[in-house]
């Protein structure tokens, strides 16, 4: 009896602490928020989602997923039926995307929203809003492998075309080019740095004497630019007095009008009379002449008068001179 009795208690104890533990877990896992349940439904594959994994929003926990299935409505698509707390603030512009915590690689349901739009989205149970699904980097990732293993592909083409044998060749050629041109520009240097020893160090060391002479020639040449501006200046003082209205200019002018005046008088009233007093006398010269003519040749002419007139040859009575007789 007492073996019964020490089993008895045994079993009671042990189904007492059965029945501590699993109201111990129901209360610590109950849940008193009130949901409201969506869908989403994408065709994009949804590995590691499992029914009962989180749903964040902007990473709180705000629900549940309930359930995973293809959706009826459009062929192809996989259907994920969530329960979002009530208290978050889903609109029209809400989205959802599938994403994986960074350790255990868990997927789990992001809930986001741009602030697009300020209507609620009104939940019904019954039928299900639809949030709209987008792609994860992930799935972005392996739509877009195909073009990417593409450009590697076609990288890895031209860099065999690149690598090939005549490419080898002329980057061989080109490198040793850039040999030949980089001893030619060391034999340059060395040229240029001889002629600035020769040639540029003796006149950079002639500068400073040449910068003394051309500092006193500018001085020279201020001193003379002074001494113009001081002749410019008495010249222009010059000008001024022989300008003015009783200068020199202006005597000028007026002695130069009254010779005018004197050679038009001069002209119109002399030397008509001058012209006709040398006609005078040269009418009065030329009888002069002609009687100095008569005389020299009749001399006696002064003393008889100039008589008859002798004849001529020919004519009665003309006798010939008697120089001209003898002649034969």
């Amino acid at each position: 009896m007492e073996n019964k009795a020490h089993a008895l208690a045994a079993g009671a104890f042990v189904l007492g602490v059965l029945a501590l533990i699993v109201g111990l877990v129901v209360w610590f896992t109950r849940d008193d928020a009130v949901r409201n349940l969506y869908q989403l439904t994408t065709r994009e594959a949804v590995s590691g989602l499992q029914p009962q994994a989180a749903v964040r929003y902007r990473g709180i926990a705000v629900g549940k997923v309930t359930s995973i299935d293809f959706d009826p409505k459009i062929k192809g698509n996989v259907r994920v039926r969530i329960s979002v707390d009530q208290r978050v603030p889903l609109t029209t512009s809400t989205y959802a995307a599938l994403s994986y915590q960074g350790v255990t690689g868990l997927a789990f349901i992001a809930l986001d929203d741009k602030g697009g739009s300020q209507v609620a989205l009104v939940p019904n149970n019954d039928d299900p809003p639809t949030i709209p699904f987008k792609s994860s980097a992930f799935a972005q990732m392996q739509d877009r492998g195909e073009a990417i293993l593409a450009q590697v592909e076609l990288v890895t083409q031209r860099a065999n075309q690149l690598m090939g044998d005549d490419n080898q060749k002329r980057i061989a050629d080109a490198l040793e080019n850039i040999a030949q041109a980089t001893a030619s520009a060391n034999r340059l240097t060395q040229q240029l740095d001889q002629t600035v020893r020769t040639r540029v160090n003796p006149v950079l060391a002639a500068l400073p004497p040449l910068a003394e002479h051309t500092k006193d020639t500018l001085a020279s040449l201020k001193k003379a630019s002074s001494d113009v501006s001081r002749t410019a200046n008495n010249l222009n003082a010059t000008v001024g007095r022989l300008n003015a209205p009783d200068g020199a200019i202006s005597r000028l002018g007026e002695g130069a009008k009254s010779l005018t005046q004197a050679v038009d008088t001069f002209n119109g009233g002399t030397l008509p009379r001058v012209n006709r007093v040398v006609e005078d006398t040269s009418r009065t010269v030329r009888r002069l002449g002609r009687v100095a003519e008569g005389l020299n040749d009749n001399p006696q002419s002064l003393l008889y008068g100039n008589g008859g007139t002798s004849a001529g040859p020919g004519e009665p009575g003309f006798t010939a001179p008697a120089g001209s007789a003898e002649r034969p």
